[in-house]
């Protein structure tokens, strides 16, 4: 009974400690959510981490505060990609991968060995290298999420790698279309290409839908599909994580392993919790668990969460160590996102 009565209080206590980050976090969140949708083409989520950039500029945030951001965005950041899964139909995906996989894996795998090979030469940082270049082959600032917390990349790293993929996104959705048209491509050839060259699903749909809807619906099917291409590249950056530190679980499994367990078996902390969440919601999607009606709530509630995640980690974020970083994982971006359009289209071609 004496052990009940000390530790009954500490739950509330942690919780208490995190309401005044996370607050903020979502007060930004809502506001640039708003923001997103006047402007569609920035989307909520990098207008969340740059208002969280602005406001750490000029006020930096308190000790108070550092609960309810490291929370916002770790936590909520997981929970976001859990929720990812329910747009996905596995059986749409296996359709559409019969077709659109070897431009998927191709242009993927000469992204992310740019990113190394390139990365080394202008002397960009291992951890911005990783998520630039999941960013720039995957999907973005989801993708980013996902890869942040199992190499425990700085909120530094992350803003920046966001930044740099939500201009080359706004970049391909002026020029693809124009591009498009000169090379004669089909709807269905056009999607393709948008949906494995172009990383925020926004962009994706405003690029696409210029074009014509079937592209549209084309891009976006092959868009999902490319998300999970997160799974592989996690559990392999996992491994590799636990290959280099031995003595130590990833980041996120070693926060939520049970107590007394010095971090879990082996499998929990190769797989974090939140890819095996993210499968699961998909295999109920696919199974017809999850109604259409709820599935639009589901995304939405997804894409606010995230930008609550990255709110936070733009609160977080240390304005000096970005300023250092100077112009060359900006170069990167632009030589990465050249390298995969150009790599969409040769293997279409192919």
């Amino acid at each position: 009974m004496s052990a009940l009565t000390v530790s009954v209080p500490v739950p509330p206590r942690r919780i208490a400690s995190r309401l005044p980050g996370l607050a903020l976090s979502a007060a930004i969140a809502v506001a640039a959510t708003i923001i997103g949708r006047v402007v569609p083409l920035v989307g909520g989520p990098v207008t969340g981490i740059v208002l969280g950039v602005l406001v750490t500029s000029v006020v930096r945030p308190g000790p108070a505060l550092r609960p309810g951001l490291a929370f916002a965005g770790k936590l909520v950041l997981q929970a976001a990609v859990v929720l990812l899964g329910f747009q996905l139909s596995l059986t749409e995906v296996l359709r559409v991968g019969v077709t659109s996989l070897p431009v998927m894996l191709g242009t993927l795998l000469v992204c992310l060995a740019g990113a190394r090979l390139i990365g080394k030469a202008l002397g960009v940082g291992g951890d911005v290298r990783t998520l630039i270049g999941v960013g720039t082959g995957i999907c973005g600032a989801s993708a980013i999420g996902a890869v942040t917390p199992v190499i425990g990349a700085v909120e530094a790293d992350v803003s920046y790698a966001v930044s740099t993929i939500f201009l080359f996104n706004v970049a391909a959705v002026l020029t693809f279309p124009l591009l498009g048209h000169l090379l004669g491509l089909s709807q269905q050839a056009f999607g393709l290409f948008a949906g494995t060259a172009v990383n925020d699903m926004s962009s994706v749909v405003a690029a696409s839908t210029t074009y014509g809807s079937v592209a549209a619906n084309h891009a976006v099917v092959v868009k999902l599909t490319r998300t999970l291409l997160i799974i592989p590249i996690c559990l392999t950056l996992a491994a590799r994580r636990r290959q280099a530190h031995p003595a130590s679980a990833t980041p996120d499994t070693a926060a939520t392993a049970p107590p007394g367990t010095a971090g879990g078996g082996r499998v929990t902390r190769l797989v974090p919790w939140f890819l095996i969440g993210f499968l699961v919601a998909a295999s109920a999607a696919t199974a017809g668990l999850v109604p259409v009606a709820a599935r639009g709530g589901l995304s939405q509630t997804s894409v606010f969460l995230i930008t609550v995640a990255l709110s936070a980690i733009g609160l977080s974020t240390d304005t000096r160590a970005l300023r250092r970083a100077g112009l060359r994982p900006l170069l990167l971006g632009a030589c990465l996102w050249l390298l995969v359009s150009a790599t969409s289209l040769a293997l279409q071609s192919l």
